[in-house]
């Protein structure tokens, strides 16, 4: 160990040479002034798939992004091999801010939220009128879910030749929430795609569904050019479907009238990232009700201001249920 006497000054202390040779590290990071802006299409393995001006660009995350991470339909600017070239590899440095960020946990116990799909500005939920038979508690949670992130719901029915959809229909009417129904016939000589996508002009809407509903092959008919493997096998003992969709994925309808993103087949869609007292902003017709409700009113109890609201004749009671109904599908599983 080599010990220094009372007169020591610069000359006599021995820098360390840098062995590798390069520059010490920094905390100035570039700036990156020249990236450009792309869309993020679809995530597998850490590697994004994304949009650039008319060129599909393959890229990865920049360290100095930390955990933050760009999901399907984020807006990011990159940098680096913009050529879309084979084996070539851009490097995303900045994701914008987001217009809206649907979430979905495991459970209603699980506190990790999982970001479904950011910049949407409608959700359709897919759901089958048979085989599977519909889960009006999964569509419940699907609802809650669209009003918190700001998404305009849209109900697509499938499968109709299996089964009436009046029954179904009539749960959601006084929701107000528009809607579709498609058969098998429609869906193969083009009738239910036209249909569908006079609803989809001109927007960016995520498809949610439980497996085996035909949502894929609802994507297909849409978007033909790019066409996606379908389920098409239903379980006879257990009602669902195989997953066929691993991975989320953004597709262009025809004209670059709007986007569409096809999710994989949902399960269960937990609600523990959602506070209740949000809801109530997609009721317009009840939320001034509340203003006279106690604090931290969970809008179905004896004293809540709504009852009375309701009864003066400000709003249709079965307004009232549906929201009380989507506020009680948090304590409930959604195979109820």
């Amino acid at each position: 160990m080599r010990r220094y006497g009372k007169h020591t000054d610069e000359d006599d202390i021995r820098s360390r040479p840098n062995r590798k040779g390069n520059r010490p590290r920094t905390n100035i990071r570039p700036k990156h002034e020249d990236a450009a802006e792309g869309l993020v299409l679809t995530v597998d393995r850490g590697r994004l798939t994304c949009l650039v001006e008319d060129r599909v660009v393959m890229a990865m995350k920049a360290r100095e992004l930390g955990r933050k991470a760009a999901v399907v339909g984020d807006r990011v600017m990159l940098v680096g091999d913009l050529t879309g070239m084979k084996d070539t590899l851009a490097r995303i440095v900045r994701i914008q801010e987001r217009a809206s960020v649907l979430r979905r946990t495991a459970d209603d116990d699980d506190p990790y939220e999982r970001v479904v799909v950011a910049n949407a500005d409608q959700l359709a939920i897919v759901t089958a009128l048979a085989n599977p038979e519909p889960r009006p508690r999964l569509i419940d949670r699907c609802l809650v879910a669209a009003y918190d992130a700001g998404l305009e719901p849209l109900l697509v029915l499938t499968k109709s030749d299996l089964a009436a959809p009046d029954e179904l229909l009539e749960l959601y009417g006084h929701l107000d929430i528009p809607y579709v129904v498609t058969s098998r016939e429609e869906l193969e000589n083009g009738d239910a795609a036209d249909r569908v996508r006079e609803l989809l002009d001109g927007r960016i809407t995520a498809f949610v569904g439980h497996s085996g509903v035909g949502k894929t092959t609802l994507v297909n008919a849409l978007v033909p050019q790019e066409r996606r493997r379908t389920t098409g096998h239903v379980n006879a003992v257990t009602g669902r479907g195989r997953h066929t969709t691993t991975s989320a994925l953004a597709l262009p309808l025809a004209g670059d009238d709007g986007w569409v993103i096809d999710t994989p087949g949902v399960r269960s869609f937990g609600l523990a990232h959602i506070d209740p007292s949000r809801v109530i902003h997609a009721f317009p017709d009840l939320e001034p009700g509340t203003a006279d409700c106690p604090r931290a009113c969970s809008h179905d109890e004896p004293d809540c201001a709504l009852d009375a609201w309701v009864a003066a004749g400000h709003a249709d009671p079965a307004r009232l249920y549906s929201l009380r109904r989507l506020l009680a599908t948090r304590e409930r599983t959604e195979g109820d």
